[in-house]
């Protein structure tokens, strides 16, 4: 009889592990300092204007260096390379298994892959979750949403403590940016 009630009882034990462990909480999510690479999942949507298909891209990422000198290595969830761009003050160089594309600048580069600009430069403190010292920026509207405005881009932050941010731009057409980093 008492193996029956011990028996038993695993059930309610399991239970109340399951339940405690949920209390439980993970740290609080805090970005690598500045220098250190940030990798993750991208997706980056233009919406169609005039009746053009929208065009779209989703990515795992690698992103080191600074806005000056860095790259950004941009794969498959199995690992195969999408591109990867390498960047020094004046070039801006594509690798793509089609091959190699030079650009004058990062936003020549997004302009020509995406159609539109994106800040890159801007990206690196954006996903630490901070405005970037090269530009003004102002609070997001209404301020009870964490974030800020920036280079024409509303940049939230409500969900910075599970390591996701989203940027977008509203002037038409409109571009979104979605990063969920790892931890």
């Amino acid at each position: 009889m008492p193996r029956l009630r011990q028996a038993a009882a695993w059930p309610s034990i399991a239970l109340a592990a399951a339940l405690l462990a949920g209390c439980a909480s993970a740290p609080p999510w805090s970005p690598a300092p500045l220098g250190e690479p940030l990798s993750g999942r991208l997706s980056v949507r233009v919406e169609g204007v005039d009746g053009a298909a929208a065009r779209s891209l989703s990515a795992a990422f690698e992103l080191q260096g600074d806005a000056r000198n860095g790259s950004l290595h941009l794969a498959t969830p199995l690992g195969t390379v999408l591109a990867q761009a390498r960047w020094a003050p004046r070039q801006v160089v594509l690798t793509t298994p089609h091959g190699e594309s030079t650009f004058d600048d990062l936003d020549a580069l997004t302009r020509e892959v995406l159609g539109e600009p994106v800040p890159v430069a801007a990206l690196f403190d954006w996903l630490r979750g901070r405005p970037w010292p090269g530009a003004a920026s102002t609070a997001l509207v209404p301020a009870s949403e964490p974030g800020f405005q920036q280079l024409g881009w509303a940049v939230n932050l409500a969900r910075f403590d599970r390591a996701a941010v989203t940027a977008q731009r509203e002037q038409a057409p409109v571009v979104t940016v979605r990063a969920q980093l790892d931890r």
